[in-house]
This record gives C-alpha cells, sequence and structure tokens, in this order.
C-alpha cells in the first residue's frame, strides 16, 4: 500500500510539474482553446458517466443542471452589457464556459461522490483560470459562472442510488419507464 501510495505521488507530481511548464508558454489563443476543450468534456462526461451507468434519471438531471447555468447565463449575458477584457465584444459577465464546467462538475460531485467530483472541479477550476488567462473574462465574470453552475446543479441533482434503476423503454405501439428497486 505504502509503495503504491509512493508511486501515485512521483506520478502525479511529474505530472503536475510537466502540466505547469506548459502551462507557463501558452498563449491566449492556447487558454480559449483549452477551455472549450474543458468545458466541452465536463459537459460530454457529465452526461456519459450517467448513460453507462444506465442511469438515465442522472442523465436527466445532468441536462437539467447544465441547461439552466446556460440559459442562466445566455440571460446575464444579454441583460448586462460588460465588454470582455480583450474587447471582442460585449458578453463578459458572467462566465458561460464556467457556470457550464461548474455545473458539469458539481453534478458529478453530487450524483456519484468526490471520486468523480475531485477531477471534474479541478478541471472546471482550470477552465476558470484558463477564461481569464485567454481575455476573455474578469475574474467576476468567472465566479459568477461557477456560481450559477453550481448552484443550478444543486437544485436539479440527487445522489445516485444503485438500487433504484429508472429505464426509459420504447416499442412501436407505446413508451414509458420502468422503476426497479433491488434490495
Amino acid at each position: 500500500m505504502v509503495v503504491l501510495m509512493k508511486k501515485t505521488i512521483r506520478v502525479v507530481g511529474v505530472a503536475s510539474l510537466l502540466c505547469c511548464q506548459s502551462v507557463n508558454a501558452m498563449s491566449e489563443k492556447d487558454w480559449d482553446v483549452l477551455t472549450d476543450i474543458g468545458t466541452y468534456g465536463l459537459v460530454a462526461t457529465a452526461a456519459a458517466v450517467p448513460a453507462y451507468k444506465g442511469d438515465w434519471e442522472g442523465f436527466w438531471q445532468a441536462g437539467l443542471s447544465i441547461g439552466t447555468a446556460s440559459g442562466v447565463g445566455l440571460i446575464g449575458k444579454k441583460t448586462i452589457d460588460e465588454e470582455r477584457p480583450d474587447k471582442s465584444d460585449n458578453d463578459s459577465f458572467p462566465s458561460n464556459h464556467t457556470a457550464n464546467a461548474f455545473a458539469s462538475a458539481t453534478n458529478l460531485y453530487l450524483r456519484y461522490g468526490w471520486e468523480a467530483g475531485l477531477p471534474a472541479y479541478s478541471m472546471a477550476a482550470l477552465v476558470g483560470v484558463g477564461r481569464v488567462e485567454a481575455k476573455k473574462h474578469y475574474w467576476r465574470d468567472v465566479l459568477a459562472g461557477a456560481a450559477i453552475g453550481t448552484l443550478s446543479a444543486y437544485i436539479f441533482t440527487d445522489a445516485y442510488d444503485e438500487n433504484v434503476q429508472l429505464v426509459p423503454w420504447v416499442t412501436s405501439e407505446d413508451a414509458g419507464i420502468s422503476i426497479t428497486y433491488r434490495w
């Protein structure tokens, strides 16, 4: 156990050093691309994990969490006229990338625990930092986006109970949902 822990710490340490070295050399465009990949990757993961597990309730909860965060973010952008740091447009507040990333991360954490939440929150935080480094947002935009995403997921997400399964079904003549409980 101790040997495994030491190897894990070494691998994480080396990976962190390599990551930090490459992060220092990143341009604004690189950060922008990284935040797109991080955000869309988290959204895809929040949908793929419950689909893989057959957890359709979790799938819909992820969709509601992310959809609400995105909708609130878009309303904020249209309501609050704030120029981006790079002067490209007036859609700076709030950060929708961050709202979607944190909605996804919080959904994964609440539904499946810290094992899913820790890496997801790490990526969501990187998305937030990346939006500032890409000169697309100010810190207040990112913090507002993180709050919107987190709150959206807390509203719609319940912890996963593998004893309860909701399974949609469709035939040529009707459709429904089967609910099973295992004890």
